[in-house]
């Protein structure tokens, strides 16, 4: 129960420091380029997935 509260202090902390970095124009910055970056990564692992789902279902 202990390290399930201290998970919990980190993740709102964590919460409130990205907020706090948010309103400056750097962390905004920082921000919208980690997004992009997230973005392409995700896109291309749905990339993936998809080609070889369809290289498993032609070989079916």
């Amino acid at each position: 129960m202990k390290y399930l509260f201290l998970l919990g202090v980190g993740v709102a902390g964590g919460f409130l420091l990205a907020h706090k970095i948010n309103q400056t124009e750097q962390g905004q910055e920082f921000f919208t380029g980690l997004d992009g970056r997230l973005k392409q990564f995700s896109s291309a692992v749905v990339d993936g997935y998809r080609t070889r789902d369809a290289e498993l279902r032609d070989k079916a």
